[in-house]
């Protein structure tokens, strides 16, 4: 790093070098008005002796010329003298030293916007594999989470905190109670004891065993990267890992892997995760506010020109959408279901899409009453996932609210 800045300094010594020379010599090679008379009338005293020898003008006339021109001469001579003996200009002084201090602060600014201070120059290939290392070697869930200051006491009702002593208690003596470790998890949460609230997690998982979702992985790395500060611990990092395997869109695990390959030196992934993340939507899922107060920031560091996407409209409707289809006419909750349905049948028809898709789907034709076509679509579904057990139950789970098993 020292020789990178010998260098930075004796190149900008050698730009403002340069600069200052052009200036002096602007300066030095100012001429007074008289300067370029003398040369004129000089000229035409050699241009009288030519005449004369040509026999051209006689010898009086040429000796008046030389008269003429030499009186010239004098008073030109005359106007020099006066001009050096007049105080010199030291402008080019000035504007040298504000010149140079302005290349210097311009120079420093524009390094600290685009580079990078202590960072060495690396190939590619370096920094890929500086940024793998750092991810083998980046602190373990319990580091991380000792580092931490002390956070203030969540300010809650006290008998929200008298409930939640009590179903510590009961947890305890229950250990295979789903239901209330889920809740307890959930309640420490609420209190901001993450620790807390990511080992209650951690055993309700272990609690359902085989039967345990995506989601509940997902919550899971949730729970441990709020534990540490917004880091991605390698335990949280095998928990994401764990979620995508099961259920690829999962949005939380998604941005929380864009999250881990931004703190672990490699921006480039991480805004390739996240510009997919904004362009599937929906503009109201919980991560898309946080990658786009943070994804120019990542295109930045990936040395991208980068062009936010239009986010996605969605995924269908939601259950909200589709419990108020209930209470309205026939027609008016035909035209509506109907209107939010075809663009979500086209995209599974023609790009494929997440189970939770065709589940939504499915239920919505079932509300109106298109059962044919929701059949034809579970049929389809059952096709795309038949080898994922656990996809396969999101859809049963689906056909059995609308009738079709």
């Amino acid at each position: 790093m020292t020789i990178f800045w010998i260098i930075t300094a004796v190149l900008t010594v050698l730009v403002v070098a340069s600069l200052a020379r052009a200036i002096l010599r602007g300066v030095e090679a100012e001429r007074p008005p008289a300067a370029y008379d003398l040369d004129v009338y000089r000229d035409q005293l050699k241009e009288v002796e030519r005449d004369l020898s040509r026999g051209v003008v006689s010898a009086e006339d040429a000796e008046r010329a030389r008269t003429e021109v030499s009186r010239r001469i004098l008073a030109a001579d005359a106007a020099m003298q006066a001009h050096a003996d007049a105080p010199r200009r030291s402008g080019g002084g000035i504007l040298i030293g504000v010149l140079a201090a302005g290349v210097i602060a311009s120079a420093y600014a524009i390094y600290l916007q685009l580079g990078a201070p202590g960072y060495g120059d690396l190939a590619l290939a370096d920094r890929i594999e500086n940024a793998e290392l750092a991810r083998n070697q980046r602190p373990d869930q319990t580091t991380a989470e000792a580092g931490l200051p002390d956070t203030p006491p969540v300010d809650v009702e006290p008998d929200f905190v008298a409930l939640v002593e009590r179903l510590r208690t009961a947890v305890a003596t229950r250990p295979d109670d789903i239901q209330g470790i889920e809740l307890l998890s959930q309640s420490e949460a609420r209190l901001g004891n993450f620790a807390a609230a990511h080992a209650a997690k951690a055993q309700a998982i272990a609690a359902k065993g085989d039967e345990a979702t995506a989601q509940d992985f997902s919550e899971y790395a949730d729970l441990l990267i709020l534990a540490a500060g917004g880091y991605v611990s390698p335990e949280a990092e095998q928990i994401l890992e764990r979620t995508l395997a099961m259920d690829p869109a999962d949005g939380p695990a998604r941005y929380y892997f864009g999250v881990m390959m931004s703190q672990t030196g490699r921006p480039d992934t991480a805004l390739r995760v996240w510009d997919q993340l904004l362009r599937e939507g929906p503009p109201d899922a919980p991560w898309i506010a946080p990658i786009s107060a943070q994804i120019d920031e990542m295109a930045a560091r990936a040395g991208v020109n980068y062009a936010r996407p239009t986010i996605g409209t969605g995924r269908g409707p939601s259950a909200a959408d589709i419990e108020a289809a209930g209470d309205m006419s026939p027609a008016e909750r035909l035209e509506m279901i109907q209107g939010m349905v075809s663009g979500l049948s086209d995209r599974l028809a023609t790009q494929g899409g997440p189970v939770e898709d065709w589940a939504q789907l499915i239920s919505a034709l079932g509300v109106v009453g298109q059962m044919d076509q929701a059949a034809a679509i579970f049929a389809n579904a059952q096709e795309v996932f038949g080898d994922d057990p656990t996809a396969m139950d999101t859809l049963n789970r689906a056909a059995d609210r609308v009738g079709l098993q």
